[in-house]
Parts: structure tokens; sequence; C-alpha cells
């Protein structure tokens, strides 16, 4: 199976024969608002162009609807008979725009062999999280392919914990960005965070996106290699691919 980055959480992931497009946030750079008042975003371009991106996927799955996860641009790209996956909440907008095939996520629905399970999480703490909103991670498994839990944007939390020790998953796909609104404490993982996923899912590789690509994401890709090595994580365990990267496992 393959990971290729795109860009924040936008990735490709090749699958059980299958290629799953990730929140796709696929506008030009400074195309959304700036989070942090720093700089609109993103704050870099698409390593690829759209028509590389799109080609092949056969399906999209989009874990929430914040403009760094699915905005205007996907919408009006994406083929309408796509199926899309999605958190129970967020069918309505797909709906409205005329996306045939939307297929909400309670708990766990099989698609073309795969079975793709629903997480929970927690997109920050204390006042900042009930203005998040509902996120959601995914768990992908199939025969004779590893099972990849994709944490999504959340903090380490009970419900990253449960998910990791229910399904055991080989591969961690985590947003390691550190991303903070003002007066806040981080929305999603830090550097310390992605290394708690580390302790606790020993056998694991991680693979840390959601980096560099937005205004509020102060963790840089030096920042989480630098603390992965000082805490003896071998690079082989954690994994930070550049956009536009592909991982094969």
């Amino acid at each position: 199976m393959k990971i290729q980055l795109i860009r924040n959480a936008t990735m490709k992931i090749t699958y059980a024969g299958q290629t799953i497009l990730t929140d796709p946030m696929l506008c030009p750079r400074h195309g959304v608002r700036s989070f942090a008042g720093i700089e609109e975003n993103p704050i870099v371009d698409l390593p690829l162009d759209m028509e590389e991106i799109l080609e092949g996927i056969d399906s999209v799955m989009v874990s929430h609807l914040h403009p760094d996860h699915y905005e205007e641009t996907a919408e009006e790209v994406l083929p309408r008979n796509i199926p899309i996956f999605c958190q129970p909440g967020d069918r309505s907008r797909f709906d409205q725009v005329g996306f045939t095939k939307v297929f909400p996520v309670t708990g766990s629905h099989i698609w073309e062999g795969i079975t793709l399970t629903r997480t929970g999480g927690k997109h920050g703490k204390g006042e900042i999280l009930e203005r998040m909103g509902e996120v959601s991670g995914f768990v992908f498994q199939a025969p004779g392919e590893p099972t990849i839990y994709w944490a999504g944007d959340t903090i380490w939390c009970r419900e990253t914990e449960t998910a990791i020790q229910t399904h055991c998953p080989d591969i961690i796909i985590t947003h390691s960005g550190g991303a903070t609104l003002p007066g806040f404490d981080p929305i999603i993982m830090d550097s310390d965070q992605t290394l708690e996923v580390l302790n606790v899912a020993k056998k694991a590789v991680v693979v840390a996106v959601h980096m560099e690509a937005l205004d509020h994401c102060p963790v840089k890709r030096a920042d989480l290699r630098r603390a992965g090595d000082k805490a003896g994580v071998a690079s082989s365990r954690l994994v930070i691919p550049a956009d536009g990267e592909t991982l094969t496992f």
C-alpha cells in the first residue's frame, strides 16, 4: 500500500487496490482565510497539478468540514458520482451540491473489500473544543494489508488511545503541526503528543502530516524530527513526508 502526501491532510492512500483521496484542500496558495492572523492559507502551493492529484482516485474521505480539509475548489473539481465517506453530521453539505454517492460512516462501512471504521477525537480542549465541533478519524482494514489508523484533527486523548488499543494499527497517520488559535492550547497534536502515540503504539509506524501548510501550525518537520531523535525514535518509525512524497509499505 502507498501513502502520498499532497499537502496538509490531503493524501492519496492506495490500499487494497483502491485509491482514496483524503481531506481535499485543493485551492491555490492563499485561497483560504488566515487562521492565526499571520498569512492567508494555505501558505504553500500544491506540489502537483490538479490532473495528477485527481488521476486514479476511486473515492474521497473527509474527516470534517473545516476549510483546511474541504473547501470550494475541491467541491468544484470532484466528480459528482465519486463515493464520498464522511462523518454523519456532514452529509447534508455533500447532498446539497449534488454528490450522488455519499456514505456517512457511523460505526463501520465495507467498501470494495475495505472495512472503514470511524473513530472519535477531540479538536482541542477546554473552551475551544466546543467551538471546533465534531471531528473524525478512520481505520482502514483489508485482508493482506496493514491496518491504518488515520487519527485526523485531534489532540492526544482518550479516543485516540482507545482507537490504538482496539485496532492495533500497523500505521498511524497523525496531524502533528500543533495548530494553535490565539489564546488557546493546540487543537491538534504537537511534537510531544506525536511522541506519546509512538510510546503507546510501540510496534506501529507513525506518519506525521498536517505540517508546514497553514499559518497556525508552528511545528515544523525539522522540529518533530529533532524531538524524535532526542527521544531515541528511529526514522523508520517516525516518518515525516514532504509535500508530494509517496511512501510505500
